[in-house]
């Protein structure tokens, strides 16, 4: 049966951002990865009714019956982590659609996490996106989150844009379209995510917190709200393989990791223009349980 999706009732005029398109990092990373097949690495992990897939693509979505999610084969201790993916238009609120790593099955309650996440919103306003980073223990009360949010230089959702996740044993960097946007050094071993992870993409209700913090909620006068994912790059080393066998890809020119002078340089003009939350910055955190700030 073909997925339905409705034509909203009303207008908008289309959000435009005059901030402009960043400059060239030099480097694109993501050309360095080739592209697999859903079904080499992927599975339905929840939602089955609610994905639509082939080898290349996956059509994920969120109605009042359920949400859908799939997850990786393996599990990685490293690696580039990618995907094309294509949010859906118009009211969004509460509607929360991801990619990101997790071991949240196999350590419940005590489990690491690194999010990409786009936080749904109302048609007056752009998609936010919220990079994350939980090691060990969120989900047991006390969550400590280490959120960045930025705004985009495009509409995601008339396109499909390039997302990233490479985690190296010393960083873990956000990559836009190849741009790097956030980049989380290893300062602590208490403060990093070192154990395996697999890798998911989901769509699910967060209405408690997604859109301005819960104040608009998933309106499924709307449904389904559809999140289209394509172009997988998954280059990772394994649990369970060995360091001489296995080294992640670098996310720059040089073999030895990090970034060159001139993706710091565009990583910086985006946090000067896009970033609109570093939770560092934000008086009401617990500064204590945040080291690294």
């Amino acid at each position: 049966m073909g997925l339905f999706i409705p034509i909203f009732l009303f207008m908008v005029a289309p959000f435009t951002n005059a901030q402009g398109n960043p400059p060239s990092p030099g480097y694109n990373p993501g050309s360095k990865v080739e592209t697999v097949k859903f079904d080499q690495a992927y599975r339905s992990l929840w939602g089955p009714q609610n994905q639509r897939f082939d080898q290349h693509s996956v059509t994920i979505w969120l109605d009042q019956s359920s949400g859908s999610g799939f997850k990786s084969k393996k599990s990685y201790k490293s690696g580039f982590f990618g995907t094309s993916i294509k949010l859906h238009p118009g009211y969004t609120a509460g509607v929360i659609t991801s990619f990101y790593l997790s071991n949240n099955e196999d350590h419940p309650g005590n489990h690491d996490e690194v999010d990409i996440e786009f936080l749904g919103t109302t048609p007056d306003k752009p998609y936010t996106l919220q990079t994350n980073v939980y090691i060990r223990g969120s989900g047991d009360g006390n969550i400590i989150g280490r959120e960045q949010k930025f705004h985009l230089w495009f509409d995601p959702t008339e396109d499909f844009h390039d997302y990233a996740m490479l985690w190296s044993s010393n960083e873990i960097i956000f990559f836009v379209d190849d741009v790097p946007i956030r980049r989380y050094p290893r300062k602590t071993d208490a403060t990093f995510p070192l154990r395996p992870m697999y890798v998911y993409g989901s769509i699910w209700d967060a209405s408690s917190w997604a859109t301005e913090n819960g104040r608009y909620k998933a309106n499924y006068g709307y449904q389904p709200f559809v999140g289209r994912y394509s172009n997988f790059k998954l280059k990772g080393c394994a649990a369970g393989s060995s360091e001489q066998s296995c080294r992640p890809p670098s996310g720059s020119p040089s073999t030895e990791g990090g970034l060159s002078r001139q993706q710091v340089a565009t990583m910086q003009w985006v946090q000067r223009r896009y970033k609109v939350y570093d939770y560092c910055s934000d008086s009401k955190r617990d500064h204590t349980k945040i080291p690294e700030c």
